[in-house]
């Protein structure tokens, strides 16, 4: 997949650089998958959470961390939106 917005990532390890390992692991892991349907990804991401419009949201770093994407499985492009606390999640609407 092609993993766009990853500067929303590099913002965050700035404030929280004990998620920085997790989400370059989740990400260089994004880089070489082939997601073509939700399930691609449930099957490897037991936990994912989806929602509409192709959003998915992964825990990461044992639920300590949200991530959101957007994913379209066509173009093989993951979009990140937002990534954040999980406290931070719960305030969140998406």
């Amino acid at each position: 997949m092609k993993v766009i917005g990853s500067d929303e990532l590099s913002k965050f390890y700035k404030k929280h650089n004990q998620a920085k390992s997790a989400l370059d692991s989740w990400y260089a892991e994004a880089e070489r998958a082939v997601w073509k349907t939700p399930q691609d990804i449930k099957d490897r991401y037991g936990s994912a959470d989806f929602l509409a419009d192709n959003r998915v949201i992964f825990n990461i770093k044992g639920n300590h961390y949200r991530l959101v994407v957007k994913v379209r499985y066509q173009n093989g492009i993951v979009a990140i939106e937002w990534v954040g606390t999980h406290k931070e999640y719960n305030k969140k609407t998406f």
